[in-house]
């Protein structure tokens, strides 16, 4: 049990390490961080304990650490834009209104009941719109405008979104009787061109078993361009936690040095694409 870190609430939540001013490739790790600011933990009902072990089971563990390594390794280096929040606090993935169907479950961009359906806050509209303005909507404003410069810069911009999921489902999956392969590809049918996923599916065969869509599907992409602007790609990428880490969320083993070098791989072949074009 790594434990709950509390985060200052004057800070602005996320990270942006710049690449290569011709890469057009963007490593986005929303879920990494076990950070909680202490405006956010006033108003969460879990004990330390529980909140801990909460977080065992929502943090995608050590996404942060195989981004880093696989950005430093790529040929171009990549832009890496990382969330230092939990997604306790704000989850800048979901749709931030009732499009987002983990609403049924209390878990839209601001989660009102735990991985187990338990509560996690009272489902109050003021403090979530309090959080929303504090976190989701600056982190979605910063994430738009990196997507835009890469945009102009380089004529593309391709989002590498990097997560992990539990072998075994926890109960608030709504999508949980499908197959939970070694790597699960979430593709978008207007933002994933079919040479992105053939990529990835090349570059991370070496992972082990995969497959698309399931049990998680689509691709993060800022909402002014989701749906629009063609020339921004993005592929998810959900790595089985068993393959890189001791569950839930214990230290990596040597599975991850391979997660690193397919996801390095991956980059390296994106960049080619966006000079070539």
């Amino acid at each position: 049990m790594a434990g709950m870190r509390c985060a200052d609430d004057s800070g602005a939540g996320f990270t942006l390490s710049p690449g290569d001013p011709e890469s057009a490739v963007i490593l986005h790790v929303p879920h990494g961080s076990r950070a909680v600011t202490k405006h956010a933990r006033e108003r969460i009902l879990l004990d330390d304990a529980a909140l801990s072990v909460e977080l065992d089971h929502l943090t995608d563990a050590h996404t942060d650490l195989i981004a880093a390594r696989a950005a430093a390794s790529a040929r171009l280096v990549p832009w890496t834009f990382r969330n230092e929040l939990s997604r306790l606090v704000v989850d800048p993935e979901r749709f931030p209104d009732e499009r987002e169907e983990m609403r049924a479950v209390g878990m839209g961009a601001v989660y009102t009941r735990t991985s187990r359906g338990f509560p996690l806050r009272e489902d109050d509209p003021g403090h979530v719109r309090d959080l929303l303005d504090r976190h989701y909507f600056p982190y979605a404003a910063a994430m738009t405008e990196l997507v835009d410069a890469r945009v102009r810069a380089t004529g593309r911009a391709i989002i590498l979104d990097v997560h992990s999921y539990p072998s075994r489902a926890l109960p608030y999956e709504l999508h949980s009787g499908g197959n939970r392969p070694a790597v699960c590809l979430g593709v978008d049918p207007f933002h994933t061109p079919e040479w992105l996923r053939d990529a990835a599916t090349s570059a991370f065969a070496s992972v082990g078993e995969l497959d698309v869509n399931t049990p998680f599907g689509g691709a993060y992409v800022p909402l002014r361009h989701y749906g629009r602007v063609a020339s921004v790609s993005a592929l998810m990428l959900e790595i089985r936690r068993d393959v890189y880490l001791g569950e839930p969320g214990g230290d990596v083993h040597g599975g991850a040095g391979v997660v690193v070098r397919s996801l390095a791989g991956l980059v390296d072949f994106c960049s080619r694409v966006s000079v070539a074009r």
